[in-house]
């Protein structure tokens, strides 16, 4: 353990970060794996690979992942705001590339091979975007004369006109929401809030009407019959409250997309609704708890990027859950920290490294004994 009077950087680090935090995110992580491991052999058998195919590689994902967590997590918000700016460039630029370039799965090119290496540049947009943005609407609030909010309400419209172009709605959803969060943290009148708020609904009718597949998944939703949805309902009506055991699960044999996009529907199945209403009190608790980080006296940009992180890692976790059991249309969305994936994964490894690193106590950090001394003096 790190003594309190340890002044080093891993020192500071350990003693202002929140550590609940930071085990939370590690334990999704471990959950993240073993549900990995036992949703994988029925999608490797269905492909043809071997059976842990899919177990091993989210365990090479988690190294990447971890190590970026931490990393980042260890960073000033001045060094966060300038790498920020330098990963969104060229995640802007992965993604122009993936439209030109990338393959196309499932009718959208969101996708691009690197040195052998499959990589959705999208995923990493949503946190680097969340802190650019936040930027310019600190200094559009605690600046004179510059117009952060038009230069951030561009930079959104940018990321949306690409996302759209892949196409790709539940990210551009995820891009919006967040910068109208933003937008109504850094004190935007009530009036453009509820203009907003009134003119979201448009562009989903214009999505209903111009994209195929989001008319398609619409209409399952309203009129039933979505198999993939019939089968996450079934897999936890199998599993009932204790589940049927690890492993011993059958629906998921059914589910192209089991270990990634309907990885809950598993986990309701096999570990049962007490394990899904802890995971969803998991994730309940990082948001609330964060939020509570972000409310002290830390500075207008801290407040802003780590409140709209954790709102986007709420709302993703959200709307996985709540597709898997037919609340909303489905939409291809993982869930944060678990779900297979390396972009998925490190991108949210990224995302809890910002949202540790910008919750982190910056109050002048005084050693115990000079603290008995101030209290006597006093």
């Amino acid at each position: 353990m790190l003594d309190r009077t340890d002044r080093s950087l891993v020192g500071v680090w350990w003693w202002t970060i929140d550590r609940w935090l930071l085990a939370s995110a590690l334990l999704l992580m471990v959950v993240g794996a073993l549900l990995v491991m036992a949703a994988g052999p029925a999608v490797a058998n269905l492909i043809n690979l071997p059976s842990q195919h899919f177990g091993m590689r989210q365990g090479m994902f988690l190294i990447p992942a971890v190590g970026v967590m931490l990393v980042v997590s260890l960073l000033e918000p001045r060094p966060i705001r300038a790498l920020a700016l330098v990963g969104l460039a060229g995640t802007l630029g992965l993604m122009i590339m993936a439209i030109m370039m990338g393959s196309e799965i499932k009718g959208a090119t969101r996708w691009i091979t690197i040195a052998g290496i499959n990589l959705q540049p999208s995923e990493f947009a949503k946190p680097l975007f969340a802190i650019v943005s936040a930027w310019l609407l600190t200094l559009w609030r605690e600046g004179q004369d510059f117009p952060g909010w038009i230069y951030s309400g561009a930079l959104m419209a940018l990321i949306v006109g690409i996302l759209v172009l892949q196409p790709d709605i539940g990210m551009t959803l995820m891009v919006v929401l967040t910068w109208g969060f933003q937008m109504f943290l850094a004190g935007m009148p009530m009036l453009l809030v509820i203009l907003i708020v009134a003119l979201a609904p448009l562009g989903l009718i214009a999505a209903y009407f111009t994209l195929d597949h989001v008319e398609k998944r619409i209409n399952q939703f309203w009129e039933g019959g979505a198999w993939q949805v019939e089968k996450a309902r079934e897999s936890f009506a199998n599993g009932g409250l204790f589940g049927v055991g690890p492993g011993d699960g059958t629906v998921k044999l059914h589910l192209p997309d089991a270990h990634s996009d309907f990885i809950f529907a598993v986990a309701g199945e096999e570990f049962g609704a007490l394990a899904c209403l802890t995971l969803l009190a998991l994730y309940a608790f990082v948001v609330l708890r964060g939020f509570s980080r972000a409310l002290s006296d830390e500075g207008l940009f801290c407040l802003i990027a780590s409140s709209s992180l954790l709102l986007q890692f709420g709302a993703q976790a959200s709307i996985h859950m709540a597709s898997s059991v037919n609340l909303i249309p489905t939409k291809g969305m993982t869930l944060p920290l678990i779900s297979y994936g390396g972009s998925s994964l490190v991108a949210s490894g990224l995302t809890m490294g910002l949202i540790l690193a910008l919750t982190r106590r910056r109050a002048p950090y005084v050693l115990p004994g000079q603290r008995r001394v101030q209290e006597a003096a006093t």
